[in-house]
């Protein structure tokens, strides 16, 4: 059995193991960090489905720091909408983080999959998003790597919670109000990162307007294929509300992304200010169906390949759905993933939606599993749109 590290420091929090095996059975690969694994495992004492992600010491060597600041902030966590930790052991080869399962797939592929989408859909994923880093941020934590790949599902349930995952590059905020280590993924790191200036919370409040405008367009407001080009863009701060892909988006939904995607962090607003946004706050929200058109940009500029690459989110769902359907494993690994059904799918409400309601009390629930870091952008081979009729240009300032 496993037993408390008695070292003191840091590492009193491990658990020693000889054979992580013997608590655990490992059932599949679910996705491969830069130094990691993640594996879907099964407790064998209850049952219950993890995620365990399993690290070499001997890939630690020299970046012990990273792990064990991931480590510092995922221990530190307790949010509904944000993965925790589970439990730590350490194995004379190992290090395993053991982190909750979530099953509920992709963001994209829910938005994809769904056959009504609105911006009271879009508000709900925000607000939940808002939340969760307004908390990170109140505990003096940056994210610092927020996107779409980050955020997943924890069941298929129709109205199911989104969850905050990755914190390979989040970052403990010291004395001081403002960091200075450039990362992120290109396409969503504010002005003040790619200048290399110093920066701080604000970073993540870019993020997430960047990944508002997304979720209401289905493409991201800068793309080049040349990354000098896609900085300049975003150093200028310069996107555009496109007609036609914005002229059914409320002014209200205009003004919340505006109010994020500002130039000046210090202009720019808190977490705390976008939760009182009326398109957070109030009902300004549109309750128009606008799926078919952000769903087939999804598909555009949003290559699937790549970020499963990052975590495969699928394998989770189809496992859970074995599980569900009584499927034995070693049945189930024959099967041709490619001639199966789309298991990853939430269940379809078939019938037409006539009204927007607000969705059901939120799952309090209080942690997820991450998912490793994400190894390319998601940015697509496609081209944003750039059409020919005359679009708002905006500078980064309201």
């Amino acid at each position: 059995m496993a037993r408390e590290n008695g070292e003191s420091g840091k590492e009193s929090w491990k658990k020693q193991v000889d054979d992580i095996k013997k608590l655990f059975e490992f059932k599949e690969i679910l996705g491969t960090g830069a130094f990691s694994e993640v594996v879907l495992a099964e407790e064998k004492a209850t049952g219950k489905m993890f995620a365990v992600k399993c690290i070499p010491k001997k890939a630690l060597k020299g970046k012990e720091s990273s792990i064990e600041n991931e480590i510092a902030v995922l221990r530190k966590i307790k949010h509904e909408n944000i993965v925790a930790l589970e439990d730590i052991y350490e194995s004379p080869n190992h290090l395993y983080l053991v982190m909750q399962l979530v099953s509920g797939g992709e963001l994209f592929d829910r938005i994809v999959e769904k056959g009504f989408y609105t911006e009271q859909d879009a508000s709900t994923l925000i607000r939940q998003v808002l939340d969760a880093v307004n908390y990170l941020h109140n505990m003096g934590i940056v994210h610092r790597d927020l996107k779409p790949e980050n955020l997943l599902y924890f069941n298929p349930a129709d109205e199911s919670k989104i969850m905050i995952s990755d914190f390979g590059l989040s970052k403990m905020e010291g004395t001081g109000d403002v960091m200075s280590t450039a990362c992120g993924t290109p396409g969503y790191v504010a002005p003040e990162v790619l200048a290399q200036k110093p920066y701080s919370k604000a970073v993540d409040c870019w993020s997430i307007g960047v990944i508002a405008y997304i979720l209401l367009c289905g493409y991201p407001p800068f793309y080049d294929e040349n990354d000098s080009k896609l900085f300049e863009q975003i150093l200028k701060a310069e996107y555009e509300f496109d007609a036609p892909y914005w002229d059914d988006i409320s002014d209200s939904a205009k003004d919340f992304i505006s109010s994020l995607m500002e130039k000046d962090p210090n202009k720019r607003y808190t977490c705390d200010q976008a939760l009182r946004h009326p398109w957070i706050a109030g009902d300004t929200a549109l309750c128009k169906n606008i799926h078919e058109s952000v769903s087939r940009q999804i598909r555009k500029n949003f290559a699937k390949s790549k970020w499963r690459q990052a975590f495969n989110a699928t394998a989770v769902v189809r496992h859970m759905r074995r599980l569900h359907l009584g499927s034995s494993i070693e049945g189930s690994h024959q099967q041709n993933p490619g001639t199966g059904p789309h298991l990853n799918s939430p269940p379809t409400d078939t019938t037409a939606r006539k009204d927007c309601m607000s969705p059901s009390t939120p799952c309090s629930l209080a942690s997820a599993a991450s998912s490793p870091s994400p190894v390319l952008s998601p940015m697509g081979a496609e081209h944003r749109p750039r059409p020919s009729t005359v679009a708002t240009v905006h500078t980064g300032g309201k």
